[in-house]
């Protein structure tokens, strides 16, 4: 009998012999299994001293991974001056390679090492966290190159990420129209604020995807931008929401501490600094934390194959719309 597999996890010497037969680095001589998420990551240090970040893209419920449009705005960025970890070409030219795997292809992806710490709690380190990225978007501005189909944060909630909380079977019956509730009336509140500006954005900027780097001919600290896989169009609003998303207490009684205001308040004033954002982009922040949110539980319940239905227990997924009717009221200092 066939068995249907949702994901395979290749070894890390697997993964070796497959870049060693499709790109010219040489010899790898350690290789090392980082982390399972979304992707599968992997660390692989070749003969040279070289290393480099492999990445094997799962599959998502948005569709497959856009590696073109990702590997073309690192080169972007890149030769514009940003630090950014570039994607590494294959021998072939191409920004990834085909694996087969039992559950069908999929696409592997080398990118440059980078040393350093993640964003600290200091604010030094979240100014240079914030002003790396609002360079970032200024940049950006001005790629042309293969068109990009994910759009950061899927847009608004009441898109797929709601949809696919509410259809899964395991879900308590009741939770289906609350979350369909929820989901309308932040999209309603968000469209009544008006014209939002658009960007390009790097769709998971939490201060996790970037190491600060000190600079000895400047002395002074900067911000190094890996993990591009959710790059894409979206509202300015929702990338800069990330991040103040990572410092609240995702539980229903969860409020932000005053030093989690105060490092929300160190990455908007720094952002503003190098480039300003409208006062309509701002006040809609709040709510773009919350489509953050819908986005994650949206990505979650697409991983229930792989991960299995305990990811998102029913009694996780009431604290959930708790905490998002608290979060209805949420507001941030500017």
């Amino acid at each position: 009998m066939k068995l249907d597999i949702a994901q395979s996890t290749p070894t890390a010497a697997s993964i070796a012999q497959i870049v060693r037969s499709h790109y010219a680095l040489g010899e790898v001589v350690e290789s090392e299994f980082l982390r399972r998420s979304f992707n599968q990551v992997y660390r692989l240090t070749f003969a040279s001293g070289q290393r480099v970040v492999a990445r094997l893209c799962a599959d998502r419920p948005r569709g497959e991974p856009n590696v073109a449009f990702e590997s073309a705005v690192l080169a972007h960025l890149a030769q514009a001056g940003c630090p950014v970890a570039r994607c590494l070409p294959a021998v072939n030219g191409e920004a990834a390679v085909q694996v087969l795997l039992p559950e069908g292809p999929r696409q592997l992806m080398l990118f440059e090492y980078v040393d350093g710490e993640f964003t600290s709690e200091s604010a030094e380190d979240i100014q240079a966290f914030a002003q790396g990225l609002a360079r970032l978007h200024e940049v950006w501005r001005k790629l042309s190159g293969p068109c990009q189909c994910i759009h950061a944060g899927f847009g608004l909630p009441a898109e797929s990420p709601a949809r696919r909380i509410a259809v899964r079977s395991y879900h308590a019956a009741e939770l289906r129209p609350q979350y369909q509730a929820l989901a309308a009336r932040l999209q309603s509140d968000i469209l009544a604020l008006g014209e939002l500006s658009h960007s390009s954005c790097h769709g998971d900027a939490h201060g996790s995807n970037n190491f600060i780097i000190n600079s000895s001919e400047q002395d002074q600290k900067h911000a190094v931008f890996f993990d591009f896989n959710e790059t894409g169009p979206g509202y300015l609003s929702y990338e800069l929401a990330v991040y103040p998303w990572n410092l609240i207490p995702r539980s229903p009684d969860g409020v932000m501490s005053e030093k989690a205001m105060l490092q929300w308040q160190h990455f908007i004033s720094a952002y503003c600094k190098v480039r300003p954002v409208a006062e309509a982009d701002l006040i809609a922040i709040p709510r773009f934390m919350a489509v953050r949110q819908f986005w994650l539980l949206g990505e979650y319940a697409g991983r229930v194959p792989v991960w299995g239905s305990q990811a998102m227990p029913t009694d996780y997924l009431r604290r959930q719309v708790t905490m998002l009717r608290q979060w209805e009221k949420l507001t941030l200092p500017m």
